[in-house]
């Protein structure tokens, strides 16, 4: 599904990502770990072509990324530090839009499953100006699926979320696992990365130091395995 070789990418002469080579496989759900400053967030907007790589080759789905951007940026949904949303328009006006704009059939009625799927019905039609960080948060979700994306890549989305919304989120991404939908998920929490995800993988100083997959929703190995390749600690 996503195939990465020799990936850097260089930044007023520092080097940020140094060769990484990975490959995803339809369906999985990842979770990329490392400390501030790893290049876990550069990757992602690699990934979704928001910034260029500096070398190497990037395939999604087999397609060339510098060749078929367009094509890929179709097959995905980002959630980045910021929300996206506009925030004089309602969760129903922001989905509607961004539904328009990816071709949704009917985009009015998955903006409405949406909100509702988030926890939000109440606030449906209320402007996101006047929402909490983490109503913000749920709604920004909701805009990074509103295509059914192939691919979901998100950047610490449990941010700013109770424990409610939390168990809402790890839901959706639950339920897009369901479906088939690969994600990718940039976070320092631990225990929903232990949860949710199939497979970890931890950035030192742009480099991948471990990538190990969880055959037991367990903590205690993900956090062992953290110490162990950005702490030192065995």
């Amino acid at each position: 599904m996503i195939e990465i070789k020799k990936l850097t990418k260089q930044a007023d002469n520092k080097l940020i990502l140094r060769s990484i080579d990975l490959s995803i496989e339809r369906g999985e759900t990842v979770a990329i770990l490392g400390p501030n400053g790893a290049g876990k967030s550069t990757l992602l907007k690699v990934l979704s072509t928001i910034i260029k790589p500096s070398s190497g080759f990037i395939k999604i789905n087999g397609l060339d990324l510098k060749k078929d951007y367009t094509e890929i940026k179709k097959m995905f949904g980002y959630l980045p530090h910021s929300s996206l949303l506009y925030d004089h328009y309602s969760p129903y006006e922001n989905l509607v839009f961004f539904g328009k704009v990816y071709g949704v059939e009917n985009p009015e009625q998955r903006a409405i499953e949406l909100v509702k799927e988030v926890g939000l019905s109440f606030f449906l039609n209320e402007p996101v100006k006047n929402f909490s960080r983490g109503m913000i948060q749920r709604i920004a979700i909701a805009r990074a699926i509103v295509h059914y994306p192939e691919i979901l890549y998100l950047d610490e989305p449990h941010t700013g979320l109770d424990q409610g919304a939390i168990s809402i989120l790890n839901n959706v991404i639950l339920s897009m696992k369901a479906k088939g939908t690969t994600t990718l998920m940039v976070t320092h929490d631990f225990k929903q990365a232990a949860e949710i995800c199939d497979r970890i993988i931890i950035i030192k100083n742009g480099k991948i130091v471990d990538d190990f997959r969880l055959e037991e929703r367990t903590l205690n190995l993900v956090t062992e395995k953290y110490q162990l390749q950005v702490e030192g600690v065995s």
